[in-house]
């Protein structure tokens, strides 16, 4: 049997963990071995933005963020298990990889 692994990335962490929690109520109904809810670190994308438009007056800048939260579950993957984790609705905002190994 091959080991298959579910990468899913996004900005908001409550999506994600809601698509987590999809995904793992249905390995868990099939009875099939996983190794839980990795929680890898969070990337920090900082953006420092000058307030003032024109050149004049003292350098003030804004620093935007966003924060690109990180997850991956292994399972092992048979033919009907995947088709039915790759069923499972996806917000706009949440990237999946399957790896196969």
């Amino acid at each position: 049997m091959a080991k298959a692994r579910i990468k899913l990335s996004s900005p908001d962490s409550k999506i994600l963990d809601s698509v987590c929690n999809d995904i793992i109520n249905i390995v868990d109904r099939s009875g099939i071995k996983r190794s839980g809810i990795v929680c890898l670190p969070t990337k920090k994308l900082v953006v420092p933005t000058r307030k003032s438009p024109c050149g004049g007056g003292t350098e003030t800048y804004e620093h935007w963020q966003m924060r690109v939260h990180k997850r991956f579950i292994d399972i092992d993957a048979d033919e009907k298990i995947l088709k039915k984790v790759m069923r499972v609705e996806m917000p706009e905002k949440v990237y999946v990889e399957i790896e196969l190994k």
